[in-house]
């Protein structure tokens, strides 16, 4: 067996071999290549099966198409009332025009590194701390206009631009967090006088029902007190009425009005001061008396 004609063979497929596996080409999904001939750009290659022309053609550049996130590390910018400050950033992005990314710049990731640092800059500069600190979504929307517009030539759309972190220097810190404390003793003293005023105007108002509750059922005793009194006299005047009518249905004699009316002087003679009594019917009262005197002389 000729040994030389087997080695010319197996050269020939090795050759054959790695001419195909350079010629043919899968392009994965969400990836787009980017195909050289002669060193001068020829066209981009899509997701699916492509040939390239040996020794010709070559991927100058394999590009993803996902959206990209990108974190930077902090960068001191100086703010409009010259205080320092360490913020870092976080650039969603993607990739729209695989050519332009390839050939626009060099370095693209570094270059949106850059220009992101450049832009957080001239942004803060024109804001005070106090802004700086409240305004994170007017930062965020100005920062993703201006990046998309500067980015559009690379082929690189910025989606979203976030302030991850914004680190004031410690003696700022230790202001703001006196400030807060300041702010939340302020807030507790409030709360508790509402507290008290609010416990002072119910306990007014306690009082207040229990007084009218205390009059009311005063009113209504007394009330009540006086219905009985009037309910107990008018049965004591019934009462006398009675009396007198049963007195008129018996016809008394003159006898017994004269012996109540003696009753009646009994009565209004008693008592230590001095009374002199003089009788309207004094002749009668003495015809009586004379009677009665003769009537028991009689007896005895």
């Amino acid at each position: 067996m000729n040994y030389g004609f087997i080695i010319f063979i197996t050269i020939v497929v090795v050759l054959a071999i790695i001419i195909i596996t350079s010629t043919i080409k899968i392009v994965p999904q969400s990836y787009a290549y980017v195909v050289e001939r002669i060193g001068a750009y020829n066209r981009t290659c899509n997701v699916g099966l492509h040939i390239l022309v040996p020794f010709l053609d070559r991927v100058s550049n394999r590009v993803s198409l996902k959206e990209q996130v990108m974190d930077f590390p902090p960068q001191p910018v100086i703010t409009k009332d010259n205080v320092t400050m360490q913020i870092d950033t976080v650039v969603y992005f993607s990739i729209t025009d695989p050519k332009l990314f390839t050939y626009g710049v060099v370095r693209p990731i570094n270059a949106i590194e850059t220009l992101t640092a450049t832009t957080l800059r001239n942004i803060i500069g024109d804001l005070e701390l106090d802004e700086t600190l409240t305004s994170r979504d007017t930062i965020n929307s100005e920062m993703r206009a201006i990046l998309d517009e500067a980015t559009d030539p690379w082929g690189v759309k910025v989606t979203r631009v976030e302030v991850k972190n914004i680190i004031p220097p410690r003696d700022i810190q230790e202001a703001m967090e006196k400030q807060m404390r300041a702010e939340r003793e302020r807030r507790e003293s409030i709360l508790v006088a509402e507290g008290k005023k609010q416990s002072a105007i119910l306990t007014a108002e306690g009082d207040k029902e229990s007084m009218v509750l205390r009059a009311t059922a005063e009113k209504e005793a007394a009330i009540a007190r006086a219905e009985g009194q009037a309910e107990a006299l008018r049965l004591v005047y019934e009462a006398q009425a009675k009396a007198v009518d049963y007195i008129n249905q018996a016809h008394p004699g003159d006898a017994y009005i004269q012996l109540e009316g003696l009753k009646a002087l009994k009565d209004l003679a008693n008592g230590q001061s001095t009374k002199i009594i003089v009788p309207s019917n004094l002749q009668s009262i003495a015809g009586t008396l004379t009677a009665a005197a003769e009537i028991l002389k009689d007896q005895k």
